[in-house]
């Protein structure tokens, strides 16, 4: 009966993890912890060793990880597929962070475009 009950709550924490909780997705409680690290000491802490450097090299950096992903996607290797995922939405938080931008924001486009097909949604662009 132990044993039941010690499945059933990892079951339950793992599902916490991997879905987060109704309220809160991983990626809104990276970006809390990104944004936590400006100011913090660049000899402690990769991201505010980014911070430090500026949005220009977050951004490259962001580029090298989009490029790492593309690369594993294309030879279909699985498991560094998502780790250069993991990886480049590190980046991409990291950019966000220290430009300003929100996750829920970006969420809401994605709302926004819920449901349009790319093609419709391209086409109500307006062009620049």
């Amino acid at each position: 009966m132990a044993k039941k009950k010690k499945t059933k709550k990892a079951l339950q924490k793992r599902s916490r993890h991997e879905n987060g909780s109704a309220d809160e997705h991983v990626l809104d409680r990276l970006y809390g912890v990104i944004d936590s690290r400006k100011g913090a000491d660049p000899n402690t802490s990769y991201t505010a060793r980014l911070f430090s450097r500026g949005p220009q090299q977050i951004a490259k950096k962001l580029g090298e990880e989009a490029v790492e992903a593309l690369i594993e996607g294309i030879r279909g290797d699985k498991p560094k597929l998502v780790s250069e995922s993991a990886d480049m939405l590190y980046h991409l938080l990291t950019l966000w962070a220290a430009i300003g931008v929100k996750p829920g924001v970006v969420w809401a486009e994605l709302a926004r475009r819920e449901g349009l097909s790319g093609i419709a949604e391209k086409a109500s662009r307006k062009t620049t």
